[in-house]
């Protein structure tokens, strides 16, 4: 499964994330893997999409930084994928 993860940076922006990925890296549980990111241009805010088929890992990371980022996950699927689906067909 697919999850959108919008992390909104505490403390002042996002120097503080950078400072922990750059000493410790993602910090990735074994079962969760990272596809991608994009920042807001003002540097608010981080955009992940994340892929596992155990939701718990990701309730696992996300204490690793709850600290410094506020999260809103969203469970997602591509375009064709949705799409797909019976309903639509």
């Amino acid at each position: 499964m697919l999850y959108m993860v919008i992390e909104r940076f505490k403390n002042g922006g996002p120097q503080p994330v950078a400072d922990r990925f750059k000493q410790s890296g993602r910090m990735l549980p074994d079962g969760l893997s990272y596809v991608m990111s994009w920042v807001e241009t003002s540097g608010a805010r981080c955009f992940q999409l994340m892929e596992t088929s155990e939701p718990g890992t990701l309730q696992t990371w996300m204490r690793r930084w709850d600290d410094l980022v506020e999260f809103e996950v969203v469970p997602v699927l591509a375009s064709t994928e949705f799409w797909a689906q019976p309903q639509f067909q």
